[in-house]
């Protein structure tokens, strides 16, 4: 940079920014350059060996993804943030898991859609960068566009890529959403931090489908966060058992991870328990109409999936439930009424199960 004094207040902002998000609610904030050309090989080869399902949009962009300045131009940095997010009090995960008549959700989606708080405070960020640097260019990034998020992370030193290939804090777990300030500011890069998973193989082992493979490798045509939230076909049959009553999304590899007794609740309203959602049962979930279903998961992350596969996902749970003539009573009410086919065809293999 050529100006000495706009060099001086970019090194001084790099080093208040920590601060800033702090002010913000944002639990750690990290910088990372643009250079993610070794993120960007791995990106191919699993694009390459079809590991990203029928998620088309992983491929879509070409090198957007791992070139930011193709994304946005003129990118000289990118800012990362985390936000934890589980929710305290909250029903314990492992005695939801284990009793089978009850919902498991995914811990994240138990509140406020994240994408919209997370955003909210990158935004706030980005107008303290303007009115101490002046104008500048940048946009944020919540899940919204083809960002390398985690790798963009580890180059920012929030933490290590785990072999469940979640990104680990070795102070806070892993229970964080993450989310980018791409800007044309040349700041100071954090650096990454080192990688502390050594020979354990907890997340591998613990997997219900083994989706896995290796480590640091998952094919999400095997994960059961992918089966119940992105995808939005028939769950295949040899699956369809491995699910339990996970009915959005899976924790396990997380629950697992001895880093995680590091983690820490989230201090954050919007991210609160709605509808007793952690510990809901089955059957009253799928008894929700589509009217129900939209009013009363309005702002949460898990009204996306739709109604349709809610019920797909629901009627998998209770084919997995104990046999009870209120559960064949349930399905037999919903197949009577379900319109998609989509829905028949899980509830019918539901009733097999039950029978």
């Amino acid at each position: 940079m050529d100006d000495p004094k706009k060099a001086a207040l970019i090194v001084d902002i790099s080093a208040k920014l920590p601060e800033w998000g702090a002010e913000l609610g944002l639990d750690a904030l990290g910088i990372s350059s643009i250079d993610l050309s070794s993120a960007e090989q791995k990106l191919w080869t699993w694009l390459e060996n079809g590991y990203h399902g029928d998620m088309e949009w992983m491929q879509r962009h070409g090198t957007k993804r791992s070139r930011p300045a193709e994304l946005v131009e003129a990118t000289l940095s990118i800012i990362s943030v985390r936000m934890n997010y589980w929710p305290e009090p909250s029903a314990p995960a492992e005695m939801v898991l284990n009793h089978p008549e009850l919902a498991y959700i995914s811990r994240y989606a138990l509140g406020r859609d994240y994408h919209k708080v997370l955003r909210q405070r990158l935004e706030k960020l980005a107008q303290r960068l303007q009115t101490e640097i002046g104008s500048m260019r940048y946009r944020v990034f919540v899940d919204s566009a083809p960002v390398l998020e985690k790798p963009i992370a580890v180059k920012a030193g929030l933490g290590w890529l785990g072999k469940h290939t979640n990104l680990i804090n070795r102070h806070a777990g892993s229970y964080f959403f993450l989310g980018e300030l791409y800007t044309d500011l040349p700041l100071t890069e954090t650096g990454a931090t080192t990688e502390h998973c050594g020979s354990c193989s907890a997340c591998l082992d613990i997997c219900p489908t083994q989706a896995i493979i290796e480590p640091y490798v998952l094919d999400a045509n095997r994960c059961i966060s992918y089966l119940t939230i992105e995808y939005a076909g028939s769950i295949p049959v040899e699956f369809r058992t491995l699910i339990g009553n996970r009915i959005y999304g899976c924790d396990d590899c997380q629950l697992i991870c001895p880093w995680n007794r590091f983690a820490q609740n989230s201090v954050e309203t919007d991210f609160q328990i709605r509808h007793q959602l952690d510990s809901a049962s089955l059957l009253e979930l799928f008894a929700w109409d589509e009217t129900t279903f939209l009013a009363k998961l309005e702002g949460t992350a898990i009204r996306r999936i739709g109604h349709e596969r809610w019920l797909r996902n629901i009627a998998v749970a209770l084919g997995n439930a104990p046999k009870s003539t209120k559960t064949r009573q349930a399905l037999l009410a919903k197949l009577d009424t379900a319109l998609s086919p989509l829905v028949r065809e899980h509830i019918e293999w539901a009733l097999e199960q039950q029978a």
